[in-house]
């Protein structure tokens, strides 16, 4: 399945004809449909040539939605048709972009591409796209590193936390996997490195990345673009609001909605704590959402809880187990409407969404976090290591139960800035005349008029 890339013509003219720049936005999963939606919005106030390449990964009714939801379908010109696993996707994104560069060739247009954050298309386009052009791409949401903290008493709830919050922090860069393979090798084909936060930038720069060549910028602190998604479906106009979907959601407050994906935490003894840990916690009298996404859904079978669950909905008031939530705007409604008291979650971006979003506690069920400024420099996140099911539920009861702990987590600073997509297409403008890829010499500035000049031959 997949490896069959569809090229828009008619689209791809009206972008690139008689222009010599466009930016080409990348998208490839669902949390690229609404970080990158600003950026190709305020390229469009700013009459730039802006067009989507889309990967294709995500791209069914429930996870291709934001496509649609963000309006971002009238603008893809090429659907690059990946499938499958990792070498699959790999192997298939290679052959498109290289079919993609050779259309792109009929016009004199410089195209710089940018991928986004940690998915896997953000690790192998970039690749692609320099051995096919010889040419490098911009990256949104660069400098993503995971970090952890040492940790002492893990089972013990405020030491946990003192550690999180006071304690020392190492980077830690062996999860998410593979998301911190692709954000990392995605760094060696990017020119451009748009980082959320000083601390991206600094791993960057601790890697070797230049932070500025011949006195021009390359790594800028940008801030995060999820803080112009929320604003843009912050009070929009919804047909259905998720509470006439789920009215239970609205009959009972301080619920804890739950939202776990990543593989690690799909290993056995991991997924077990969380599980177990969750259904503890409903059977404590908490009120439970539990939110079921392709991957969590073949866990929950492999491993005998789907049925179990299933049964705790029917049985209980206070749990409710739903699929995946369509519009991405009913999930801002319900985490802004003050009925959520936390979400559990191993979602990097909802780490992101919830540091803007006062009104919902962010609990991370990882051992690490690759958003560890939302903790240990705003205090608005917490990690409950997945190591047991009594650490995952004693963690979120003492969370639940300490008000001095719940108001810390809702009151620290925002830290991803505003109009973030308006300042990364104002910084491709300034920078719109420059070549997307640089030889030695080129960037070392050496020159016939040098000491040691360099002749071409």
């Amino acid at each position: 399945m997949g490896g069959d890339c569809e090229i828009y013509t008619d689209r791809l003219q009206r972008q690139c004809e008689g222009e010599s720049f466009a930016v080409a936005v990348v998208t490839a999963t669902k949390p690229d449909f609404y970080k990158q939606a600003p950026v190709v919005a305020a390229a469009k106030e700013r009459d730039i040539p802006c067009f989507v390449i889309h990967t294709g990964q995500h791209y069914d009714d429930v996870l291709g939605h934001g496509l649609a939801e963000y309006g971002l379908e009238e603008h893809v010109v090429a659907d690059l048709g990946v499938r499958g696993g990792l070498n699959q996707k790999t192997a298939q994104m290679h052959t498109a972009v290289d079919e993609l560069a050779g259309v792109l060739d009929n016009y004199e247009t410089t195209v710089l591409p940018l991928v986004h954050g940690d998915t896997h298309a953000a690790g192998i386009f970039p690749q692609a796209w320099m051995f096919a052009t010889n040419q490098m791409v911009a990256h949104n949401e660069a400098g993503l590193r995971g970090m952890a903290p040492q940790y002492g008493r893990i089972d013990d709830p405020e030491s946990l936390i003192d550690d999180q919050w006071d304690g020392e922090w190492n980077v830690e860069r062996s999860e998410p996997f593979p998301e911190q393979y692709d954000t990392f090798v995605g760094s060696a084909a990017a020119i451009y490195q748009f980082a959320p936060v000083e601390l991206n930038r600094d791993h960057l720069r601790r890697e070797g990345y230049p932070g500025y060549v011949d006195g021009d910028e390359r790594i800028p602190v940008v801030g995060n673009s999820v803080v112009d998604a929320i604003e843009m479906k912050t009070d929009a106009d919804l047909e259905e609001s998720i509470f006439d979907i789920y009215p239970v959601l609205e009959e009972r407050d301080g619920w804890i909605r739950v939202d776990i994906h990543r593989r690690a935490n799909l290993l056995p003894d991991r997924f077990s704590a969380i599980v177990e840990g969750v259904i503890g916690l409903v059977e404590d009298g908490y009120n439970v959402n539990f939110v079921e996404l392709h991957a969590t859904r073949q866990a929950l079978e492999n491993y005998g809880y789907r049925e179990r669950l299933e049964r705790l909905s029917e049985e209980r008031e206070n749990f409710l187990f739903t699929g995946l939530w369509k519009k991405h705007a009913h999930v801002y409604e319900f985490l802004q409407s003050g009925q959520c008291f936390a979400e559990l979650t191993d979602s990097g971006s909802m780490q992101e969404e919830l540091n803007h979003i006062d009104e919902t506690v962010c609990l991370t069920a990882r051992f690490n976090t690759d958003r560890p400024e939302t903790v240990f420099e705003a205090n608005t996140n917490l990690l409950v290591p997945p190591a047991s099911a009594d650490v995952v539920r004693e963690t979120v009861t003492h969370v639940a139960e300490d008000e001095a702990v719940r108001d810390r987590l809702s009151s620290g600073p925002d830290l991803y800035g505003e109009n973030v997509g308006e300042r990364i297409v104002d910084f491709l403008l300034d920078h719109r005349d420059e070549v997307p890829f640089e030889w030695s010499h080129e960037r070392l500035g050496v020159t016939d008029e040098s000491e040691h000049a360099f002749t071409y031959l």
